[in-house]
């Protein structure tokens, strides 16, 4: 098994729980096949050559590289909703008053990555998680649901 990386999460009894992550390679076991170990600890982050078995306490799990990108993409998609969400709840704010870096509320988060006014007209560039991008007009006065509102000017 190999060095990885280690965090710290906190369980629902807001208890600190280190987390470590290796890569466990048996040579008959590499490249897809390889195992990414995963293992919680209730003591001091495992060191980086961890015991074959676990410790007093310690859950460990494994899984393919495959899996562990499922999951490692589940965690930020779930960092991103937990950074979107606003303390205070929706807000609603006029069209022309969209600024870069706004979050609109809805089931697929899209965040403003450009806005400008034409008269009466707001041209909004929006950017999806994925990253794709696409400009859309509104009338100046249409309103618009945000997640989250960044300070700050356009």
């Amino acid at each position: 098994m190999t060095a990885g990386s280690g965090f710290t999460f906190t369980d629902a009894e807001d208890h600190d729980v280190p987390v470590g992550v290796a890569t466990a390679v048996v040579p008959e076991e590499a490249g897809a096949d390889a195992r990414v170990s995963v293992t919680l600890s209730p003591t001091p982050a495992p060191s980086p050559t961890p015991a074959p078995s676990p410790s007093t306490g310690e859950l460990r799990w494994s899984c393919t590289p495959a899996a562990a990108r499922e999951l490692a993409a589940a965690l930020v998609r779930a960092a991103e909703e937990a950074e979107n969400a606003s303390a205070e709840g929706p807000v609603t704010v006029r069209a022309d008053e969209l600024r870069r870096g706004d979050v609109r509320d809805g089931e697929r988060p899209m965040t403003v990555d450009g806005a400008r006014t034409d008269g009466s007209t707001a041209h909004i560039t929006w950017k999806s998680v994925e990253g794709r991008t696409w400009t859309q007009s509104y009338d100046v006065n249409t309103a618009i649901t945000l997640r989250r509102r960044l300070p700050g000017t356009r």
